[in-house]
């Protein structure tokens, strides 16, 4: 369809429905595209999951509606496990009888005992010296009858642990058989079988989404795109035309897959490669990762790229002013320091920071994550390694801030580092935190991903070192932080930082929209804006 009419003034606005899998506080991604959504004057609700740890269950962003589902997971366990299997025929059935049956034997061998220490405390006492014998002499076949039965419990329950263990093998020849055995017969609809857990997201979401009777679907991630699709499905049955936005954050098959569960990333690969060619458009977050959706999917066009960049200084990041970050580090002007934003799992490479500290004397790392102390093993595991290597006192742990003051918040550091290391989709997305860094106007010291290797490069906003290599980071640090203007410098470049915001990508979002329907498309607004040049992705 073409744009003709979307500038016109309309009595109704177009109804979109996002999707999104998970508990919406935490995912900026999602909250920005609601709240530019409902700016541009689409009527947007935005569906999230409701978990124990969900303040609430309705709220408001701009004039976005979030509504959180409760989602029961009866069918996320496969019913496979569930079940006897001949491989171990002697093992317990799964569940919580094994651990059941095993403490019923130990509170009996345990009853036993504390008979026998009763004789044995009477005839202490002076009791008589037959009943003492007799009773002992009693017991004497209960406690053979009870170790007997205590290792056989004790056995069973070890062959159903074997089996679990076996189930979860993906080399198992049975499992391999199995899953082979399903996918051959039914394709892209091996899901069915392989993760019936799926249908859990339709059967809490469906309803709502009927009810709500959108004129547009915008379904983030995998998980979602089935539910959109089907929906609208229904809707389409009902005379409705209503149309579906798949938001690929990431690559499927590049997701790490669950180690209790082979069967988990083929059926999510079968699931996405399902539905993703019935959606009415695609959107994703990379030039690279367009490319790879488009070829592996066969998709009519390219997606659309919409970055998950920060907020212009126009938008949210004209309010409340951004904490120090050197403030917190307890640190001067003068002194040099390095900075990471996200998670610090192994995958992230963050522990080369602090390896490489040793050979940087008087710079600091300050690590800036979610739960950055107490409950947070890695960080505890980061703090402990930097206090091994003597640099205690030069890493620092500060915690997120709202997502509209991040780059603010980063700008006062010398550098911002990108250290992952290299999986599917790290190879794939300009992520957050570099764009981030970038409103910063910091240099980036980056791992040679591909994507972000290719920009830096590219753009000559920072260095680029091998993956894992200390001795090459520590040249790449010490480069940036020899000549740190040169590197500030690229951003100069006009119209990089403006195609790098949330505005720029808000209006990439609202093409899409428009086009696909231009019948209800609310009124646009005639303003200058920053489209983001696809050469610079």
């Amino acid at each position: 369809m073409d744009n003709e009419g979307a500038g016109e003034i309309r009595t109704t606005r177009g109804r979109v429905v996002m999707l999104v899998d998970n508990a919406v506080q935490g995912d900026s991604r999602v909250q920005k595209e609601a709240r530019s959504a409902a700016e541009a004057g689409w009527d947007v609700t935005l569906l999230g999951i409701l978990s124990n740890a969900s303040p609430q269950e309705t709220w408001t962003i701009g004039d976005a509606t979030v509504r959180l589902i409760r989602v029961p997971r009866p069918l996320g366990q496969h019913p496979m496990l569930m079940r006897r299997s001949l491989r171990r025929p002697l093992a317990y059935r799964p569940g919580r009888y094994a651990a059941q049956r095993v403490n019923a034997v130990k509170a009996w061998q345990w009853e036993i005992r504390q008979r026998r220490a009763v004789l044995d405390a009477a005839r202490r006492a002076g009791g008589s010296p037959l009943r003492h014998l007799a009773g002992r002499l009693w017991l004497v076949p209960l406690r053979a009858v009870a170790k007997a039965v205590g290792l056989w419990a004790r056995f069973r329950a070890g062959e159903l642990s074997r089996l679990q263990r076996a189930r979860q093998d993906p080399d198992a020849p049975i499992t391999r058989i199995s899953m082979g055995f399903w996918q051959r017969l039914m394709g892209q609809r091996s899901w069915r079988r392989l993760d019936p857990g799926l249908w859990d997201y339709e059967l809490a979401f469906g309803r709502v989404v009927d009810s709500l009777k959108p004129d547009l679907i915008h379904a983030n991630d995998f998980r979602m795109v089935g539910v959109g699709v089907r929906a609208a499905q229904r809707a389409r049955a009902r005379g409705r035309d209503v149309k579906v936005v798949w938001d690929a954050h990431e690559y499927v098959a590049g997701v790490t897959g669950r180690a209790d569960n082979p069967r988990w990333l083929p059926a999510q690969i079968a699931y996405t490669a399902e539905y993703a060619p019935q959606a009415d458009a695609v959107v994703t977050v990379s030039s690279t990762l367009a490319e790879l959706l488009q070829q592996v999917h066969r998709l009519p066009e390219r997606p659309q790229v919409v970055l998950n960049a920060p907020s212009g200084p126009s938008g949210e990041a004209a309010g409340e002013p951004a904490p120090d970050l050197r403030t917190l580090c307890g640190i001067g002007p003068e002194t040099p320091v390095l900075v990471y934003c996200g998670g610090v799992n192994p995958s992230r490479g963050v522990d080369l920071m602090v390896d490489a500290l040793p050979q940087l004397p008087g710079v600091h790392v300050a690590l800036v994550t979610l739960h950055p102390s107490g409950n947070n093993a890695a960080s505890e595991e980061l703090l402990a390694r930097a206090v091994e290597l003597g640099v205690g006192d030069r890493v620092h742990l500060l915690p997120y801030v709202p997502h509209w003051q991040v780059s603010a918040f980063l700008a006062t550091a010398n550098a911002g580092v990108v250290p992952i290391q290299h999986k599917p989709n790290h190879e794939l997305a300009l992520i957050t935190k570099y764009l981030e860094y970038s409103h910063a106007r910091l240099p980036i010291v980056c791992s040679d991903v591909r994507t972000m290797a290719e920009t830096t490069r590219s753009t000559g906003q920072g260095e680029v070192f091998r993956a894992g290599d200390l001795a090459d980071y520590v040249r790449a640090v010490r480069a940036v932080l020899a000549d740190p203007e040169r590197y500030r410098a690229a951003y100069d470049r006009p119209g990089l930082l403006e195609g790098w915001t949330w505005e720029a990508q808000a209006e990439v979002l609202d093409q899409v929209y428009r086009r696909l329907r231009p019948d209800v498309a609310p009124a646009k607004v005639a303003e200058e804006r920053v489209v983001l040049d696809p050469a610079i992705v």
